[in-house]
C-alpha cells in the first residue's frame, strides 16, 4: 500500500476508537480525522471538502424541512391514529403501516411523530408501550430501504456511486430488493417479537403512578413562608417530597431555590403519599380547599417526555450542573433509564443519552425544544392540536410532488427536495425560523464528514487494497459468499460507527471487491445500503432505536434478542434478491 493509503487507514481506525470510547461527538471525531488528512496532505482538498459539496448533504437538510412541515400541520396525524395500531395494538398492522410511510417519509422524524401516539394509545387502552415501540422502530428501518427517500443512509450510498463515476440511484431502484426485505422482515417480526419481547415498564406507565401521589398547599398570609424564597422557607430539600411548581394569578410556573413565595400561591408537591401528609405540619402552609391531581390540562402547564439525544450537552452532567430549570424553563419530575438503576437525589444524577426526562413546563416547551439538538424527541403527554392543520395540503402536495418529479426524472432528487422545502415555507406550512430549526445540523455535518472519509478511502487506494483482501478471504465462498460477507461486515461496522459512516466507508471497498471478483459493483453498493440501514442489534446502532430505548423501558439486550432474527432475515433476503437481479 502507498503511504497515503496507510495514513487514511490509520485515521479511520483512530476515528473508530475515539467513537467507541464515546468521549466526543461523532462529527468532532470525524472532522478531526479529516483535519489530519488535510494536514498530512494524504488526500486533496477537494476530497476533504467533498462531503460539504455533495448534493446528498443538501438533500437530507431539505427532507428534514419537508418532514417538519408534515409534523407541524398534522398531515399524517389522522392516518397514523386510525391505522397505525388500530384498536388492538396489532404488531402486523403497526409494521405494515409504519414501513409504508417510512418508504417516503424519512424514518427518524416519522418515529418522532408516531412514538408519542403509541405511548398515548397504550396508556388509553391499558397496554404496555414496550410491546409496540421497538416494532415501530424496526418497521421504520425496514421501510426505509424500500425507496431512496426512506433514510439518509440511502442518499449517502447514492452519492458514493455518483462520485465513483456511476449513475446515482433512482428513487425506486432499490425497491426490488428493499421491498422483499421489508415484507420478510415484518413477517419475521410479527412471528417472533411478541414471543421475544419481554414485558417492560415504560416511563409513561411509571409516571402515572407518580401523578397519583401529589398534593397542593396554599401559602398563608400570616405565616413565616410568605415573602421568603423557596430555600429560606425550608421547601427546597424536603425528605421524599418535591416542590414541582406554583400557581400564581392563574399561571403555573416551575420554581427554583431563589423563587420568592407570595401569600396565596398554590404550591404543587410531588412525592410519597405518606410524606405529603407531613406538609400539614409546616407553618405557613395550609391545604387547598379542593385538592386535585396535577394534570396536563391544568391552567398553562403540561407534562412532557423528552428523550436526551446521543450528543446532547446534558449527557454526562447533572440537572443541577446543566442549570436545567433556568435553561429550559421546566422542572424535571422524573428520569427514566433502561440500562441501570439510579440512586441519589434527582438533581445529582448524571444524565445519560437515551434517558427520558418527564418535565413540567409551559406549552411553549414543545415548540421551542422539540427540534433542538439536546433532545431526540419531545412529546406532550396530552398532545395539543397541530398549529397549522389548514396547511396540511401544502405539506402533502410538496411531498407528492417531490416523489413524482424525481421518480419521473423531470428533476433530480436534490432539486425536487429543495423545491419542496421552499414550497412548504412559502405556502405557510412552516415558518422560516421553524425550517431552520428543523434541520439537524449535527446530523447533516456528520453525514458530510462521513462522505468525505469515504471519498478519502477511495481516493487513497485503500478501498482497492481492502477490497482485494476481502476477495481473497471470501474466495472459497464464491461471488454469493463475497456479497454476504460484505453485507455482514457493513452491519458490524454500523454498530461500531454509524449508519452513514459505515455506508460511506464500505461502498468504495465493496465496489472494489466486486470489480476484483468480476461481480456487478452496483449490486454490492445496494448490499451495503441495506446492511448499513438494517440495524437491529443495539439501541445505539440507529437513531430510531435510541429514541424508543428508554421511552419503552427496554434493556440493551432486548434489541439483540429481538433484532437478531431480523438481521439474519435481511441478510439472507438481500443476498438472494441481489443474486437474482444482478
Amino acid at each position: 500500500m502507498t503511504i497515503e493509503a496507510w495514513t487514511v487507514l490509520g485515521v479511520v481506525v483512530a476515528t473508530m476508537v475515539v467513537l467507541a470510547l464515546d468521549r466526543v461527538p461523532t462529527v468532532v471525531a470525524m472532522t478531526g480525522g479529516l483535519l489530519v488528512l488535510l494536514l498530512t496532505e494524504s488526500v486533496s482538498d477537494d476530497v476533504v471538502l467533498s462531503g460539504l459539496s455533495s448534493p446528498a448533504t443538501a438533500t437530507i437538510a431539505a427532507l428534514y424541512v419537508v418532514a417538519a412541515a408534515i409534523a407541524a400541520t398534522g398531515a399524517l396525524s389522522t392516518l397514523i391514529d386510525r391505522v397505525l395500531f388500530g384498536r388492538t395494538g396489532n404488531v402486523g398492522q403497526l409494521g405494515v403501516t409504519t414501513a409504508s410511510l417510512s418508504a417516503f417519509v424519512p424514518n427518524t422524524p416519522l418515529v418522532a411523530l408516531a412514538a408519542p401516539r403509541v405511548v398515548r394509545w397504550s396508556r388509553q387502552h391499558g397496554a404496555s408501550a414496550s410491546k409496540l415501540l421497538m416494532p415501530l422502530s424496526f418497521a421504520s428501518i425496514l421501510g426505509g430501504v424500500i425507496t431512496l427517500l426512506g433514510t439518509s443512509t440511502n442518499l449517502v450510498v447514492s452519492d458514493s456511486l455518483r462520485s465513483s463515476g456511476d449513475d446515482a440511484l433512482g428513487v425506486f431502484e432499490i425497491t426490488p430488493v428493499g421491498l422483499p426485505v421489508a415484507i420478510v422482515g415484518i413477517s419475521v417480526m410479527v412471528l417472533t417479537a411478541p414471543r421475544l419481547l419481554r414485558h417492560r415498564t415504560a416511563p409513561s406507565e411509571a409516571v402515572t403512578g407518580v401523578r397519583q401521589f401529589e398534593g397542593q398547599m396554599v401559602v398563608t398570609t400570616d405565616g413565616p413562608i410568605a415573602g421568603r424564597t423557596v430555600a429560606d422557607g425550608g421547601l427546597r430539600d424536603l425528605d421524599g417530597i418535591y416542590l414541582a411548581a406554583l400557581e400564581r394569578d392563574e399561571r403555573v410556573h416551575p420554581v427554583a431555590a431563589g423563587t420568592v413565595l407570595e401569600a396565596g400561591d398554590l404550591l404543587f408537591f410531588v412525592g410519597d403519599i405518606g410524606r405529603l401528609v407531613d406538609l400539614q405540619q409546616i407553618a405557613g402552609l395550609t391545604s387547598a380547599e379542593q385538592p386535585h391531581l396535577l394534570d396536563t390540562e391544568g391552567p398553562g402547564v403540561r407534562l412532557y417526555e423528552a428523550v436526551v439525544a446521543g450528543r446532547s450537552d446534558l449527557a454526562g452532567r447533572t440537572l443541577k450542573e446543566s442549570g436545567f430549570r433556568s435553561r429550559y424553563g421546566a422542572a424535571v419530575l422524573a428520569v427514566q433509564r433502561s440500562s441501570d438503576g439510579m440512586r441519589g437525589k434527582l438533581g445529582s444524577i448524571p444524565i445519560h443519552a437515551g434517558d427520558v426526562l418527564v418535565v413540567l413546563a409551559a406549552p411553549e416547551f414543545n415548540e421551542r425544544w422539540r427540534d433542538h439538538g439536546d433532545f431526540s424527541l419531545v412529546a406532550s403527554l396530552e398532545e395539543p392540536p397541530p398549529p397549522r392543520r389548514n396547511r396540511a395540503w401544502v405539506a402533502i402536495g410538496a411531498m407528492i410532488g417531490l416523489v413524482v418529479l424525481s421518480a419521473a426524472g423531470v428533476l433530480s432528487l436534490f432539486a425536487a427536495s429543495v423545491i419542496a422545502a421552499a414550497v412548504v415555507v412559502v405556502g405557510g406550512a412552516l415558518s422560516m425560523n421553524e425550517a431552520r430549526h428543523a434541520i439537524d445540523l449535527n446530523v447533516v455535518l456528520t453525514i458530510a464528514a462521513s462522505i468525505s472519509l469515504g471519498s478519502a478511502v477511495a481516493a487513497s487506494g485503500l478501498a482497492l487494497e481492502i477490497g482485494e483482501l476481502l476477495v481473497r478471504v471470501a474466495d472459497p465462498l464464491g461471488a454469493v459468499g463475497l456479497l454476504a460477507t460484505t453485507i455482514i461486515a457493513t452491519q458490524v461496522l454500523t454498530e461500531l460507527l454509524s449508519n452513514s459512516g459505515a455506508a460511506a466507508l464500505m461502498v468504495p471497498i465493496a465496489m472494489a471487491a466486486a470489480t476484483a471478483s468480476g461481480a456487478d459493483p452496483r449490486a454490492f453498493a445496494i448490499g451495503v445500503l441495506v446492511g448499513a440501514s438494517c440495524s437491529f442489534l443495539t439501541p445505539v446502532g440507529y437513531q430510531t432505536n435510541l429514541m424508543v430505548y428508554s421511552l419503552g423501558g427496554y434493556r440493551f439486550g432486548d434489541f439483540t434478542r429481538v433484532g437478531f432474527p431480523l438481521t439474519v432475515a435481511s441478510t439472507v433476503v438481500t443476498t438472494t434478491m441481489l443474486t437474482i437481479l444482478y
